[in-house]
């Protein structure tokens, strides 16, 4: 069964005063995971409807609709079937169509709770003036038209253009759409009363900026890719052997491709093509085409710096032309042309350079062998020229293609710490802004609250505040870590004093919050030489793996210090407990920035997944190194890292001033601190 039609043009007919916008698919992703996200975090048994156009793109979200599917039994997931999709009843209700279906051009995800409501109409539209034929690898770039709204009365019509579609497809489920209908109050007009604050819903200031950002990125991106387009349409009819030449990424293939059909285009004895920089003394010649029967240069060596036409072609930076080699002035002063020239059988000779960003990464020689000279005319140049420059493209693009798989990773860590990012936002800074917002409304409100409730409030929104100024502080201090921002100021440091200094710090905050601690105990030797560290610093990785360990550790379990001194001349510090354990394929991820074991929206345990992020930027900038070990599940953990001696330090040359940061508390020693805090304890 297929229908033309658009839900979105249904929606707009019904709902004439709406007015659609442009999305782009990473901004459409990016929203579609908030919404789950608030479906996930939330406690409403919604009615979700999710139209994703194709099956594989369905595929690439399955895990997270499984687990939407585990709150709410009204999920309906749409998709023209690719392999094995089909209609049917699982975990969530599967709606299959044709893919000739108007669907397969819409993106719609609904979201309907007695709480809230969200709602995601959009078409694709190919308008951008771009073929299918060159959005291959674009998919980013794919352009929708739709709406996107918190409005209840929109989302409630959507709720029934969408149900309808599905009952039409599965006409068995009538009865529970009919549920969904009634408990979701749909096809019946609200009033006013019932609507309530639903039309005054705040998206998020963090949702717009990242609309904003992505929509004006996906702009940028298309504009880009248009003008490659158009350049790359302009060097194909310069010459069709451009063509062959960016058939393969691999360096090899495109050097033989171009040496042959080049020398084949010009019909010359020899053409050669090898990589080489300005500074190479020699160049071996693996690559050649011979037109004629003449001796073969592959293997051999050529030489550069000896060579007047190649210091001509470097300093230049254009095409060197030899007509005739018996008669031409530079190899009659050069011993070297002359042995090149008899030995090879040299007549005419034309170098061009392979250029990158104004430097030599290559060189393209053609020689024409015997008595008759041969005159390069424009044309050969131009074309010589042409290629040259095509195989300089080609090469870097090789070379880009090679580290092709870092970057992929490096943008894989990006969008994950983004959606780590929009999910601390909205829950870590979220959730304590509407405990305040209350305190303070309550307080605001009631003037004649008992003393003993307003103490409560005023200390429950004193808390909330510090929960915001550690995260935000996490948040900068890593930043300035990150960006080399920061001064160290190293000193000979023992280690005991500091890991007083972490304990007293973790016990103080223990007791004001009336939060019980496990036993903690050290184990140092007395004999540990001194380390060398900047000492804020480093209390600031004891207190933070401290912190970490009763985190996860019960009151009745226990957290030991323990450091001995390596073979290297470092100091190994192991701060271990008896708590939850990691898992061990989690033991290199717990240092990733934002990670949380349980979710960032789903977890018992406060903090924001920044404090093992934080301590590895500070043990790498020492020269130290930080890992974790653990058995398993409920087995414990034990966090390790490496401190350099005093003595280790000063035998080694000193640091460079440029990897040197700015300080985070301007010139004051950490040691100067470190005796206002054990004044303090005192």
């Amino acid at each position: 069964m297929s229908i033309p039609t658009s839900v979105l043009e249904d929606l707009l007919q019904a709902m004439p005063q709406l007015r659609p916008q442009i999305y782009f698919k990473s901004s459409l992703t990016a929203l579609s995971h908030a919404m789950e996200d608030q479906i996930l975090a939330g406690a409403d048994r919604a009615l979700v409807v999710a139209c994703f156009q194709r099956e594989r793109f369905y595929r690439q979200e399955a895990h997270r609709y499984r687990r939407i599917g585990t709150t709410t039994d009204q999920l309906y997931v749409l998709a023209a079937p690719e392999t094995e999709f089909k209609s049917g009843s699982d975990v969530h209700e599967t709606v299959a169509f044709e893919p000739s279906d108007g669907l397969a051009n819409e993106w719609h995800l609904l979201v309907l709770a007695e709480q809230y409501a969200c709602c995601l109409v959009c078409r694709e539209s190919n308008s951008n003036g771009i073929a299918d034929s060159e959005l291959n690898g674009m998919d980013q770039a794919r352009r929708f038209e739709g709406i996107w709204t918190f409005d209840r009365l929109v989302c409630t019509k959507v709720g029934e253009l969408l149900l309808e579609r599905v009952r039409i497809y599965r006409p068995e489920l009538d009865a529970k759409i009919d549920r969904a209908f009634h408990t979701y109050n749909l096809g019946v007009k609200p009033d006013s009363d019932a609507l309530g604050g639903f039309q005054n819903v705040d998206p998020g200031p963090f949702a717009q900026r990242l609309v904003t950002y992505l929509q004006a990125g996906q702009h940028k991106l298309l504009k880009t890719y248009r003008s490659i387009a158009a350049q790359e349409r302009r060097e194909r009819s310069i010459n069709s052997i451009t063509t062959a030449i960016r058939q393969s990424l691999n360096p090899a293939d495109i050097f033989q491709v171009a040496v042959r059909e080049l020398g084949q285009a010009l019909d010359v004895c020899r053409c050669l093509i090898y990589r080489c920089k300005e500074s190479d003394a020699t160049a071996t010649i693996d690559r050649e085409y011979l037109g004629a029967s003449v001796p073969s240069l592959a293997g051999q060596t050529w030489p550069l710096q000896d060579n007047p036409l190649f210091r001509e072609v470097v300093e230049a930076l254009a095409p060197v032309a030899v007509e005739n080699a018996l008669t031409d002035r530079r190899i009659a002063n050069s011993k070297t042309l002359q042995t090149l020239m008899q030995e090879w059988q040299i007549g005419s000779w034309l170098m061009v350079p392979v250029l990158y960003k104004n430097q030599v990464v290559g060189m393209v020689e053609l020689h024409q062998c015997g008595c008759d000279p041969r005159v390069w005319d424009a044309e050969e140049l131009t074309l010589v020229d042409a290629i040259a420059t095509q195989v300089g493209v080609a090469l870097i693009q090789a070379e880009a293609y090679a580290n092709l798989e870092g970057l992929n990773q490096q943008l894989e860590a990006l969008d994950r710490t983004r959606s780590n990012l929009i999910a601390i936002a909205g829950h870590e800074l979220r959730t304590p802004l509407s405990t305040i917002q209350v305190c303070l409304e309550s307080l605001s409100s009631d003037p004649d609250m008992p003393a003993e409730l307003r103490q409560v409030m005023l200390s429950t929104a004193l808390d909330d505040a510090e929960r915001m100024r550690t995260l935000v502080q996490d948040f900068l201090t890593l930043s300035r870590l990150e960006s080399g921002r920061v001064e160290w100021n190293p000193e000979p440091l023992p280690l005991l004093e500091c890991v007083e200094l972490a304990l007293s710090s973790i016990r103080t905050r223990a007791n004001s919050s009336s939060h019980e601690v496990p036993e903690i105990s050290t184990h140092l030797p007395d004999n540990l030489p001194l380390v060398r560290a900047d000492g804020e610093w480093l209390v600031e990785v004891l207190s933070k793996l401290l912190d970490n360990a009763c985190k996860f550790t019960p009151a009745d379990g226990e957290v030991k210090v323990e450091a001995q001194l390596n073979r290297d001349r470092f100091i190994q510090v192991s701060i271990s407990d008896t708590g939850r354990g990691i898992p061990s394929d989690r033991l290199e991820a717990v240092f990733d920035r934002f990670y949380q074991e349980e979710g960032a929206l789903r977890r018992s345990t406060g903090g924001t997944g920044l404090g093992l992020a934080i301590c590895r930027q500070i043990v790498h900038a020492w020269g130290g190194t930080i890992w974790a070990t653990s058995e398993g599940k409920n087995q414990g953990s034990q966090f390790h890292f490496t401190i350099p001696t005093d003595a280790s330090v000063s035998d080694s040359p000193s640091p460079s001033p440029k990897s040197t940061p700015k300080s985070r508390r301007g010139n004051r020693s950490s040691r100067g601190q470190r005796h206002q805090a054990s004044g303090k304890r005192k």
